[in-house]
């Protein structure tokens, strides 16, 4: 005789896997966003890190962003939700650019 019982007649489990947020980092080093260039997924986030002496920006060309004046030391998390492509600039010294593309 044997001790293991099977039902039937047991609920079946299905487990469902969610797609997991991302993190990122610029970093702002040596007047320069460290990646320039950088491509995300919907739903991540990113967070500008100031490393420099100076302040910067993260500001988007077409208004869609804007970090406000970071200090070294200061960071900024911004989540993106929709795909397309960011170009940005530092408000302080604005031949520092940089690109976050969302797919």
């Amino acid at each position: 005789r044997s001790l293991l019982k099977v039902s039937l007649t047991a609920p079946l489990v299905v487990l469902a896997t969610t797609a997991r947020a991302a993190s990122h980092q610029v970093r702002i080093v040596g007047m320069a966003f460290e990646p320039a260039s950088l491509t995300i997924a919907a739903g991540d986030t990113v967070t500008f890190v100031n490393e420099d002496n100076a302040p910067h920006t993260a500001t988007d060309n077409a208004g869609a962003f804007d970090t406000g004046r970071l200090s070294k030391g200061q960071s900024a998390q911004l989540t993106f939700g929709a795909a397309g492509s960011f170009a940005y600039h530092c408000d302080v010294h604005p031949s520092m650019t940089g690109t976050i593309t969302v797919g």
